[in-house]
């Protein structure tokens, strides 16, 4: 898998200009969501390294990262004569980034693309590290492959007007990195002021965040092995997400992940040893920060069986990464039916449910 390059920009005009000017390239294609397509390509539409652009723009929202949506990005390629040496450039959050990322790759068996990811979210997880895809059949990232962008541009300008929301969304990946790094740096992710953002010092925590992925995806390109440490937390929080969809109270990524590393972190503490004092003051963070997803006990089995679909496994067995302790990773567990069971009454009684 080719190495990406990750450009942090102070002026997004000027990086445009240089990065741009690197391609050789026949047209010129923008990809945008609802959102972004107001809000973010006003600031670069009159550029004139993007002269002469196509825009596409889809519906906002991880439920449209679909079979359906993504085939309507490779028809307007199609209908605009884009040829695999033609050039896309995704500029929105992580559906944006994810779907574009897989457009991109597959159409005329791959063009070359560009990540101008808008949100904290895409900065720090999505539109890094070479994964694309779609949620199917009601799974999320079910079908996808890995094709990392030729640049990712880091703009934390964009961050301004994101919502508290959209926030603690992107930090949950954050205070993930942080866990699988170092206590120096999880502890200045737990001590950092989200009431009053300091966005200089945040562009510098996104930029160290963003080190720690690519130093995992480095080593293991194709998720053979260490990669999987960025899994940590998600694969309970892909199925509370898919819970969520199939119920119609669809969640932000980050949300799910947050939950689902208080579950994740429970299952450490009792397989292989992660401290206690750690578990709860990552389950309080969650608590303030990001509330609850309810779940009830007869939706367990529902849950169980979304786990088994996650990519991760091997024969129906549900694989976990695990912590022994803040950095020291342990891939590849696994844990029985009962004690995942188990790990969802910890996170009902830990939650208040």
């Amino acid at each position: 898998m080719n190495k990406q390059a990750v450009v942090l920009s102070t002026s997004l005009e000027e990086t445009l200009r240089e990065v741009v000017s690197q391609y050789v390239f026949d047209k010129l294609f923008i990809l945008t969501d609802t959102h972004t397509a107001a809000l973010c390509l006003p600031r670069i539409s009159m550029l004139p390294a993007l002269s002469g652009y196509t825009e596409i723009s889809i519906a906002a929202g991880d439920v449209h990262k679909t079979l359906d949506t993504l085939a309507t990005v490779w028809q307007k390629l199609s209908d605009g004569g884009a040829t695999r040496h033609s050039l896309l450039i995704n500029l929105g959050g992580g559906m944006v980034t994810d779907l574009g990322g897989f457009a991109a790759a597959t159409f005329k068996r791959g063009m070359q693309y560009i990540n101008i990811p808008t949100t904290l979210l895409a900065m720090v997880d999505a539109s890094v590290g070479g994964k694309t895809g779609i949620n199917f059949n009601g799974l999320k990232n079910e079908v996808g492959v890995f094709a990392p962008a030729n640049t990712v541009i880091l703009y934390a300008g964009f961050l301004e007007s994101l919502d508290r929301e959209n926030f603690f969304s992107g930090y949950a990946e954050m205070l993930k990195h942080g866990l699988i790094s170092n206590n120096e740096h999880f502890n200045e992710l737990l001590s950092f002021d989200a009431d009053a953002i300091n966005y200089t010092a945040l562009g510098k925590l996104v930029a160290h965040s963003v080190r720690i992925k690519e130093e995992v995806v480095n080593q293991d390109p194709f998720e053979r092995g260490i990669r999987k440490a960025l899994n940590l937390g998600h694969t309970v929080g892909h199925a509370f997400e898919s819970l969520a969809l199939a119920e119609n109270r669809a969640v932000l990524h980050g949300y799910a992940v947050a939950w689902g590393l208080v579950c994740e972190l429970y299952l450490s503490c009792v397989k292989t040893g992660f401290p206690k004092e750690k578990l709860r003051t990552v389950v309080q963070f969650v608590k303030e920060s990001y509330g609850l997803f309810y779940i009830e006990c007869d939706q367990y089995e529902q849950l169980y069986t979304f786990m088994q679909h996650d990519k991760k496994n091997r024969a129906g067995v549900v694989n976990f990464t695990l912590l022994k302790d803040v950095g020291n990773i342990v891939i590849d567990q696994t844990a029985d039916k009962q004690q995942i069971f188990e790990m969802f009454d910890f996170y009902r009684e830990c939650m208040g449910i």
